[in-house]
Protein backbone atom coordinates (compact mmCIF):
# COMPACT_ATOMS: atom_id res chain seq x y z
CA UNK A 1 0.00 0.00 0.00
CA UNK A 2 1.82 3.39 -1.08
CA UNK A 3 2.50 5.45 1.77
CA UNK A 4 2.78 2.76 4.58
CA UNK A 5 5.55 0.12 5.25
CA UNK A 6 4.00 -3.43 3.71
CA UNK A 7 4.61 -6.08 6.51
CA UNK A 8 7.14 -8.29 6.14
CA UNK A 9 7.17 -11.91 4.57
CA UNK A 10 8.14 -13.57 7.62
CA UNK A 11 4.44 -12.49 8.71
CA UNK A 12 1.91 -15.50 9.19
CA UNK A 13 0.27 -17.04 5.61
CA UNK A 14 -3.54 -16.12 5.16
CA UNK A 15 -5.81 -18.52 3.31
CA UNK A 16 -6.22 -18.04 -0.39
CA UNK A 17 -8.30 -14.83 -1.89
CA UNK A 18 -8.46 -14.44 -5.24
CA UNK A 19 -10.83 -12.35 -6.71
CA UNK A 20 -11.29 -12.26 -10.50
CA UNK A 21 -9.38 -9.90 -12.32
CA UNK A 22 -12.04 -7.10 -12.64
CA UNK A 23 -12.76 -7.22 -8.91
CA UNK A 24 -9.11 -6.99 -7.85
CA UNK A 25 -8.81 -3.07 -7.46
CA UNK A 26 -9.18 -1.84 -4.08
CA UNK A 27 -11.62 1.02 -4.87
CA UNK A 28 -14.12 -1.51 -6.56
CA UNK A 29 -14.12 -4.30 -3.36
CA UNK A 30 -14.68 -0.95 -0.80
CA UNK A 31 -17.14 0.50 -3.01
CA UNK A 32 -18.97 -2.74 -3.07
CA UNK A 33 -18.63 -4.03 0.69
CA UNK A 34 -21.44 -0.89 0.53
CA UNK A 35 -23.27 -0.97 -2.95
CA UNK A 36 -23.76 -4.95 -3.79
CA UNK A 37 -27.42 -5.52 -3.28
CA UNK A 38 -27.24 -7.71 -0.43
CA UNK A 39 -30.83 -8.03 0.55
CA UNK A 40 -31.66 -9.16 -2.68
CA UNK A 41 -29.41 -11.47 -3.70
CA UNK A 42 -30.04 -13.29 -0.28
CA UNK A 43 -33.99 -12.98 -0.79
CA UNK A 44 -33.10 -14.90 -4.25
CA UNK A 45 -31.52 -17.75 -1.49
CA UNK A 46 -34.76 -17.53 0.42
CA UNK A 47 -33.67 -15.58 3.36
CA UNK A 48 -35.56 -11.84 4.03
CA UNK A 49 -34.24 -10.89 7.47
CA UNK A 50 -37.06 -8.50 7.56
CA UNK A 51 -40.00 -11.13 7.69
CA UNK A 52 -37.26 -12.63 10.20
CA UNK A 53 -36.36 -10.14 12.41
CA UNK A 54 -37.32 -7.79 15.73
CA UNK A 55 -36.19 -4.19 15.68
CA UNK A 56 -35.50 -3.82 19.89
CA UNK A 57 -34.45 -0.55 22.19
CA UNK A 58 -32.07 -1.99 24.58
CA UNK A 59 -31.71 -0.83 28.18
CA UNK A 60 -27.68 -0.26 28.60
CA UNK A 61 -27.77 1.03 32.21
CA UNK A 62 -27.18 4.75 33.16
CA UNK A 63 -30.43 5.41 30.88
CA UNK A 64 -28.24 4.89 27.76
CA UNK A 65 -30.49 3.23 25.02
CA UNK A 66 -29.08 1.55 21.95
CA UNK A 67 -30.96 -0.76 19.15
CA UNK A 68 -30.71 -3.29 16.64
CA UNK A 69 -32.72 -6.45 15.34
CA UNK A 70 -32.56 -9.50 16.66
CA UNK A 71 -32.93 -12.89 14.23
CA UNK A 72 -33.35 -15.77 16.40
CA UNK A 73 -33.07 -19.45 15.39
CA UNK A 74 -34.92 -21.73 16.41
CA UNK A 75 -31.95 -24.77 17.70
CA UNK A 76 -29.32 -22.16 17.63
CA UNK A 77 -25.85 -22.98 17.69
CA UNK A 78 -25.05 -19.56 19.16
CA UNK A 79 -25.57 -15.75 19.11
CA UNK A 80 -23.50 -13.75 17.16
CA UNK A 81 -23.49 -10.13 17.86
CA UNK A 82 -22.66 -7.82 14.63
CA UNK A 83 -21.52 -4.74 14.91
CA UNK A 84 -21.23 -1.90 11.56
CA UNK A 85 -18.77 0.70 11.03
CA UNK A 86 -18.71 4.06 11.60
CA UNK A 87 -22.15 5.55 10.23
CA UNK A 88 -23.03 2.11 8.99
CA UNK A 89 -26.02 0.84 10.15
CA UNK A 90 -28.30 -2.90 10.99
CA UNK A 91 -28.69 -2.46 7.12
CA UNK A 92 -25.26 -2.04 5.97
CA UNK A 93 -24.81 -4.43 2.77
CA UNK A 94 -21.99 -6.31 4.36
CA UNK A 95 -23.49 -6.36 7.92
CA UNK A 96 -26.73 -7.53 6.54
CA UNK A 97 -24.85 -10.17 4.34
CA UNK A 98 -23.09 -11.35 6.95
CA UNK A 99 -26.18 -11.95 9.67
CA UNK A 100 -27.84 -14.18 6.22
CA UNK A 101 -24.97 -16.61 6.16
CA UNK A 102 -24.86 -16.28 10.01
CA UNK A 103 -28.27 -17.19 10.02
CA UNK A 104 -28.68 -19.75 6.88
CA UNK A 105 -25.76 -21.61 8.96
CA UNK A 106 -27.82 -21.93 12.41
CA UNK A 107 -26.91 -18.97 14.38
CA UNK A 108 -29.21 -16.26 15.92
CA UNK A 109 -28.16 -13.36 15.06
CA UNK A 110 -28.49 -9.89 16.78
CA UNK A 111 -27.57 -6.41 14.21
CA UNK A 112 -26.71 -3.78 16.96
CA UNK A 113 -26.33 -0.24 16.47
CA UNK A 114 -23.87 2.12 17.56
CA UNK A 115 -25.13 5.48 19.66
CA UNK A 116 -26.37 7.84 16.89
CA UNK A 117 -26.48 5.38 14.34
CA UNK A 118 -29.85 4.15 12.32
CA UNK A 119 -31.50 7.50 12.84
CA UNK A 120 -31.00 7.25 16.87
CA UNK A 121 -29.83 10.40 17.47
CA UNK A 122 -33.07 11.11 19.24
CA UNK A 123 -32.24 8.46 22.27
CA UNK A 124 -29.39 9.83 23.86
CA UNK A 125 -28.43 13.55 24.51
CA UNK A 126 -24.90 13.17 24.37
CA UNK A 127 -22.46 12.24 20.96
CA UNK A 128 -21.53 8.90 20.15
CA UNK A 129 -17.64 8.58 19.96
CA UNK A 130 -15.34 5.69 20.10
CA UNK A 131 -14.72 4.93 23.83
CA UNK A 132 -17.72 4.24 24.97
CA UNK A 133 -17.52 0.97 25.82
CA UNK A 134 -19.58 0.50 28.63
CA UNK A 135 -22.81 0.77 27.10
CA UNK A 136 -21.70 -1.77 23.99
CA UNK A 137 -21.00 -4.17 26.95
CA UNK A 138 -24.83 -3.24 28.78
CA UNK A 139 -26.01 -3.85 24.85
CA UNK A 140 -24.30 -7.48 24.91
CA UNK A 141 -25.85 -8.36 28.16
CA UNK A 142 -29.22 -7.08 26.77
CA UNK A 143 -29.23 -9.37 24.20
CA UNK A 144 -28.41 -12.53 25.78
CA UNK A 145 -31.02 -12.02 28.09
CA UNK A 146 -33.21 -11.85 25.12
CA UNK A 147 -31.44 -14.70 23.28
CA UNK A 148 -31.01 -18.18 25.08
CA UNK A 149 -28.32 -19.26 22.94
CA UNK A 150 -25.48 -20.77 25.19
CA UNK A 151 -22.31 -19.56 23.25
CA UNK A 152 -21.66 -15.80 22.43
CA UNK A 153 -19.50 -14.66 19.26
CA UNK A 154 -19.09 -10.89 18.35
CA UNK A 155 -18.11 -9.85 14.54
CA UNK A 156 -17.68 -6.00 13.69
CA UNK A 157 -16.60 -4.74 10.41
CA UNK A 158 -13.71 -1.46 10.37
CA UNK A 159 -14.67 0.67 13.61
CA UNK A 160 -17.10 -2.45 14.52
CA UNK A 161 -13.92 -4.28 14.28
CA UNK A 162 -12.27 -2.31 16.62
CA UNK A 163 -15.48 -2.42 19.50
CA UNK A 164 -15.72 -5.84 18.35
CA UNK A 165 -12.26 -6.52 19.74
CA UNK A 166 -12.01 -4.86 22.71
CA UNK A 167 -15.18 -6.51 23.68
CA UNK A 168 -13.08 -9.87 23.62
CA UNK A 169 -10.23 -7.92 25.64
CA UNK A 170 -12.54 -6.23 28.44
CA UNK A 171 -15.14 -8.51 28.12
CA UNK A 172 -14.87 -11.55 30.72
CA UNK A 173 -13.91 -8.25 33.37
CA UNK A 174 -17.74 -6.55 32.38
CA UNK A 175 -19.17 -10.40 32.70
CA UNK A 176 -19.19 -10.79 28.57
CA UNK A 177 -17.87 -13.97 27.96
CA UNK A 178 -17.45 -14.60 23.99
CA UNK A 179 -16.24 -17.68 22.74
CA UNK A 180 -14.24 -15.66 19.76
CA UNK A 181 -14.37 -11.92 18.80
CA UNK A 182 -13.53 -11.14 15.24
CA UNK A 183 -12.34 -7.47 13.72
CA UNK A 184 -13.00 -7.42 10.34
CA UNK A 185 -10.70 -4.58 8.52
CA UNK A 186 -10.19 -3.44 12.37
CA UNK A 187 -9.82 0.11 12.75
CA UNK A 188 -7.37 -0.48 15.60
CA UNK A 189 -4.99 2.55 15.18
CA UNK A 190 -7.48 5.57 15.17
CA UNK A 191 -5.08 8.45 14.12
CA UNK A 192 -3.46 6.68 11.23
CA UNK A 193 -6.84 5.95 9.96
CA UNK A 194 -7.86 9.43 10.27
CA UNK A 195 -4.69 10.17 8.49
CA UNK A 196 -5.40 7.43 5.72
CA UNK A 197 -8.72 9.38 5.46
CA UNK A 198 -7.48 12.70 5.14
CA UNK A 199 -4.56 11.84 2.52
CA UNK A 200 -6.41 8.45 0.60
CA UNK A 201 -9.05 8.95 -1.91
CA UNK A 202 -10.83 11.88 -2.48
CA UNK A 203 -14.09 9.73 -2.49
CA UNK A 204 -13.33 8.19 0.72
CA UNK A 205 -13.19 11.18 2.43
CA UNK A 206 -15.70 13.06 0.46
CA UNK A 207 -18.35 10.15 1.69
CA UNK A 208 -17.09 10.44 5.45
CA UNK A 209 -16.96 14.23 5.71
CA UNK A 210 -20.65 13.94 3.75
CA UNK A 211 -21.30 11.29 6.42
CA UNK A 212 -20.26 13.17 9.44
CA UNK A 213 -22.03 16.61 8.55
CA UNK A 214 -25.59 14.91 8.47
CA UNK A 215 -24.46 13.30 11.61
CA UNK A 216 -24.56 17.06 13.18
CA UNK A 217 -27.77 18.12 11.39
CA UNK A 218 -29.73 15.10 13.11
CA UNK A 219 -27.75 15.56 16.60
CA UNK A 220 -28.53 19.19 16.30
CA UNK A 221 -32.63 18.57 14.95
CA UNK A 222 -32.72 16.16 17.55
CA UNK A 223 -31.91 18.34 20.39
CA UNK A 224 -32.40 22.04 19.59
CA UNK A 225 -30.23 24.63 21.30
CA UNK A 226 -27.88 21.70 22.68
CA UNK A 227 -25.06 21.46 19.90
CA UNK A 228 -23.36 24.37 18.35
CA UNK A 229 -20.86 22.63 15.29
CA UNK A 230 -20.27 26.17 13.34
CA UNK A 231 -16.57 25.29 13.80
CA UNK A 232 -16.51 21.80 13.16
CA UNK A 233 -18.46 22.28 9.70
CA UNK A 234 -14.95 24.52 9.13
CA UNK A 235 -12.71 21.80 9.19
CA UNK A 236 -12.18 19.54 6.38
CA UNK A 237 -9.90 17.20 7.91
CA UNK A 238 -10.67 14.28 10.00
CA UNK A 239 -7.76 14.82 12.70
CA UNK A 240 -8.67 18.37 13.16
CA UNK A 241 -12.31 17.57 13.47
CA UNK A 242 -11.92 15.09 15.96
CA UNK A 243 -9.90 17.20 17.87
CA UNK A 244 -12.49 20.42 17.86
CA UNK A 245 -15.50 17.27 18.47
CA UNK A 246 -13.18 16.07 21.55
CA UNK A 247 -12.42 19.48 23.18
CA UNK A 248 -16.23 20.37 22.89
CA UNK A 249 -18.59 17.24 23.50
CA UNK A 250 -16.52 14.63 24.78
CA UNK A 251 -15.36 13.91 28.39
CA UNK A 252 -11.75 13.59 27.26
CA UNK A 253 -9.44 16.40 27.54
CA UNK A 254 -6.76 16.05 24.68
CA UNK A 255 -7.63 14.08 21.26
CA UNK A 256 -4.55 11.98 22.54
CA UNK A 257 -6.37 10.83 25.59
CA UNK A 258 -9.23 9.99 23.76
CA UNK A 259 -7.21 8.03 21.21
CA UNK A 260 -5.43 5.87 23.78
CA UNK A 261 -8.22 5.25 24.70
CA UNK A 262 -9.22 2.75 22.15
CA UNK A 263 -5.90 2.23 19.94
CA UNK A 264 -5.25 -1.23 19.81
CA UNK A 265 -1.30 -3.12 19.44
CA UNK A 266 -0.78 -6.38 18.32
CA UNK A 267 0.93 -6.90 21.62
CA UNK A 268 -2.45 -5.81 23.42
CA UNK A 269 -4.50 -8.60 21.21
CA UNK A 270 -2.39 -11.21 21.67
CA UNK A 271 -2.51 -10.86 25.47
CA UNK A 272 -6.37 -10.75 25.14
CA UNK A 273 -8.38 -11.58 28.14
CA UNK A 274 -10.91 -14.17 25.23
CA UNK A 275 -10.16 -15.22 21.71
CA UNK A 276 -10.00 -12.74 19.19
CA UNK A 277 -9.40 -13.27 15.23
CA UNK A 278 -8.62 -10.45 12.79
CA UNK A 279 -9.21 -10.51 8.92
CA UNK A 280 -7.61 -7.59 6.94
CA UNK A 281 -6.34 -6.76 3.41
CA UNK A 282 -2.96 -5.32 2.54
CA UNK A 283 -4.73 -2.75 0.08
CA UNK A 284 -6.83 -1.38 2.37
CA UNK A 285 -6.62 2.30 1.68
CA UNK A 286 -8.56 3.24 5.20
CA UNK A 287 -6.88 0.60 7.43
CA UNK A 288 -3.01 0.93 7.21
CA UNK A 289 -1.32 -2.56 7.16
CA UNK A 290 1.58 -1.64 9.33
CA UNK A 291 -0.66 -1.04 12.35
CA UNK A 292 -0.46 -4.99 12.31
CA UNK A 293 3.15 -5.26 12.16
CA UNK A 294 3.99 -7.74 14.68
CA UNK A 295 0.70 -9.84 15.14
CA UNK A 296 0.73 -13.52 14.66
CA UNK A 297 -1.43 -16.52 15.49
CA UNK A 298 -0.11 -16.36 19.17
CA UNK A 299 -1.72 -16.35 22.63
CA UNK A 300 -5.24 -15.14 22.30
CA UNK A 301 -5.04 -14.78 18.57
CA UNK A 302 -6.76 -18.22 16.90
CA UNK A 303 -6.43 -16.36 13.23
CA UNK A 304 -4.85 -13.93 11.53
CA UNK A 305 -5.69 -13.79 8.40
CA UNK A 306 -3.79 -10.79 6.16
CA UNK A 307 -4.59 -10.85 2.69
CA UNK A 308 -3.23 -9.05 -0.71
CA UNK A 309 -6.54 -7.76 -2.03
CA UNK A 310 -10.50 -6.85 -0.01
CA UNK A 311 -10.10 -3.39 0.13
CA UNK A 312 -12.15 -2.24 2.97
CA UNK A 313 -14.15 -4.77 4.49
CA UNK A 314 -14.72 -6.15 0.84
CA UNK A 315 -13.06 -9.15 0.07
CA UNK A 316 -16.09 -9.94 -2.65
CA UNK A 317 -14.85 -12.84 -4.56
CA UNK A 318 -16.86 -13.39 -7.83
CA UNK A 319 -19.16 -11.62 -10.09
CA UNK A 320 -22.13 -13.35 -8.02
CA UNK A 321 -21.11 -10.77 -5.49
CA UNK A 322 -20.40 -13.65 -2.72
CA UNK A 323 -17.92 -12.97 0.06
CA UNK A 324 -15.04 -14.90 0.97
CA UNK A 325 -14.96 -13.46 4.54
CA UNK A 326 -18.85 -14.81 4.91
CA UNK A 327 -17.42 -18.67 4.79
CA UNK A 328 -14.03 -17.62 6.52
CA UNK A 329 -15.79 -16.27 9.59
CA UNK A 330 -18.49 -19.19 9.83
CA UNK A 331 -14.91 -21.33 9.59
CA UNK A 332 -13.61 -19.51 12.36
CA UNK A 333 -16.89 -19.41 14.44
CA UNK A 334 -16.67 -23.34 14.32
CA UNK A 335 -13.12 -23.44 14.97
CA UNK A 336 -13.56 -21.34 18.09
CA UNK A 337 -16.42 -23.72 19.36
Amino acid sequence: MDGHRRIPDSAPPSPAFDPPFGLRGNLAQTILASKRPAARLWKRRGIDLSQLSTLHVLDCGDGIRLTGLHTPRAGAIGLVVLIHGWEGSHESSYLYSMACALYRDGYSVFRLNLRDHAGTHDLNEQMFHSARMAEVFGAIRAVQRLDAASALYVVGFSLGGNFALRVGMQGPAAGVYPKVSIGISPAIHPRHTLEAIDSGPKLFHRHFLDKWRLTMDLKSEAWPGRFDFTRHRASRNFVELTRLFIEDYSEYDTIEEYFERYTLTPTMLMASASPLAVITAEDDSVIPIADFEGLLTRGSMLAYDRTRRGGHCGFIEDWAMNAWIEPRVLQLLRDAA
